[in-house]
């Protein structure tokens, strides 16, 4: 082997050797970035930036379940920076994360804070961010789910409501049948099948009504209404039910207010009200329907001596079908969509409706809608403001234009008109004949 096929060789070899060093060295690097990457505590570049836009609760959690950063969002769940996640279903599903290294999700229930019994119900996702870091997010679908538990109940119930009037008139009809040869069987049933139609009708008539108002955001009609005017209606509407019942209806509070609305959804709000406290009153009570001026608001409350509501039932009283007492409810005609009727008109107006009620002292229900100006008002305003524009014109005015004017209206409008000195040569009968004519125009 001559020299220069050693140096070739020589060289090969440095240059294997060469590049299996810088291999290592290589290798080493990144296992020893791995293992930083592993071992670190410290955020991917704009994560905290996510996190601060994020609208659900989230938080980033090491092995140690130790919270290193949370949303703004997070607080509800007692979720706090340096803290140590307490939940053992959530450190569950953070756990199942790290070790399948795709995202897990679960539903459950979580206590609200640290110190609150209350508890929601809340999809967890948990994502596995490499290393020591888990990204945990959090979002509240309680909402969710009661408005799918009361869809579920409004279809049920409202299968039930319709279903049990039907077969009442069908059950009639076949009574009646049977009895054709009695005169007043055939009576009593008819009465009775009127009486089920009559209820058919209002459950039909109210669901149309509370479909109606949550269809759309906007009323149909609006217009400036009087409390006077819906009041006055609402009561007269239950006149006959409350002299039926021995229950007087008495109005009292402050006159002459006004609100914007539609003034028959307003008024059969109201006298739903009326008509629940007199349902619900004993024989000989009273019901009162006040009326008060507060700051930017009018409200209208109704108040009776019955039964009461308890407690744990006043958060569901404003639900379609729901009954405080079913059996009274029944005997009394109640469909069970008379308040949700009422928070939905109210809500349409900008108001809101709240309840005062204990079990045995009776019930207040309080409707506040935004005040506002009077008809009158409003004319009075309009007409302020053309004189306004009157005498700012007027002001503007050169005095040339002042002059023309004056002279314009000191010359007769006709050749023929008679001189300032002819109607003195007026009979008596016609001066008195057009005295009342000024007096009028006056």
């Amino acid at each position: 082997m001559n020299s220069l096929e050693l140096s070739l060789l020589s060289l090969c070899l440095g240059l294997i050797l060469g590049g299996g060093v810088a291999l290592l060295i290589v290798v080493a690097y990144r296992t020893r970035d791995k293992h930083l990457q592993e071992s670190s505590t410290e955020l991917p570049d704009g994560l905290a930036l996510v996190m601060e836009g994020m609208a659900d609760a989230a938080a980033v959690i090491d092995t140690s379940n130790l919270i290193l950063a949370t949303s703004k969002a997070a607080g509800w769940l007692g979720f706090r920076t340096g803290t140590t996640l307490q939940d053992h279903e959530l450190r569950a599903l953070i756990k199942e994360a790290r070790s399948s290294g795709v995202p897990e999700t679960h539903s459950m229930r979580l206590r609200i804070g640290d110190v609150s019994t209350e508890t929601r119900l809340v999809s967890a996702r948990a994502i596995s961010l490499g290393g020591r870091l888990t990204l945990l997010t959090v979002r509240d679908i309680s909402e969710a789910e009661r408005v799918e538990r009361m869809r579920h109940d409004f279809v049920s119930n409202t299968s039930h409501e319709l279903k049990t009037p039907v077969g009442a008139v069908t059950l009639l009809a076949e009574a009646i049948e049977s009895a054709a040869d009695d005169p007043d069987q055939v009576r009593h049933f008819a009465t009775r099948i009127q009486a089920e139609a009559l209820r058919l009708g209002n459950l039909t008539s109210r669901i149309m009504n509370l479909s109606r108002l949550q269809s759309t955001d906007n009323l149909a009609e609006t217009r400036v209404v009087s409390i006077d005017e819906v009041v006055a209606v609402a009561m007269d509407m239950h006149v006959v039910a409350a002299e039926a019942r021995g229950v007087e209806v008495i109005r009292g509070g402050d006159r002459e207010l006004f609100v914007r609305g539609d003034v028959q959804v307003l008024s059969d709000a109201i006298g739903n009200l009326i008509a629940n406290a007199i349902a619900y009153s004993p024989e000989g009570s009273r019901v009162g329907v006040g009326v008060k001026r507060m700051a930017e608001a009018v409200e209208i409350s109704v108040a009776d001596r019955g039964i009461g509501i308890e407690e744990f039932e006043q958060n569901r009283i404003f639900e379609r079908f729901y009954r405080a007492d079913q059996a009274r409810s029944r005997r009394t005609g109640g469909t069970g969509l008379g308040l949700s009727i009422v928070k939905h008109a109210v809500q349409r107006h900008g108001g809101d409706v709240r309840l005062w009620s204990r079990p045995g002292r009776g019930s207040t229900f309080t409707v506040t809608l935004p005040l506002t100006t009077s008809p009158d008002a409003e004319e009075r305003s309009s007409k302020r403001g053309t004189k306004h524009s009157k005498s700012k014109a007027a002001a503007g005015a050169t005095p040339s234009q002042v002059a023309k004017k004056k002279s314009a209206a000191a010359k007769p409008a006709d050749k023929n008109a008679p001189a300032p000195g002819a109607q003195e040569k007026k009979s008596p009968k016609k001066a008195l004949a057009a005295a009342p004519q000024r007096e009028v125009q006056e």
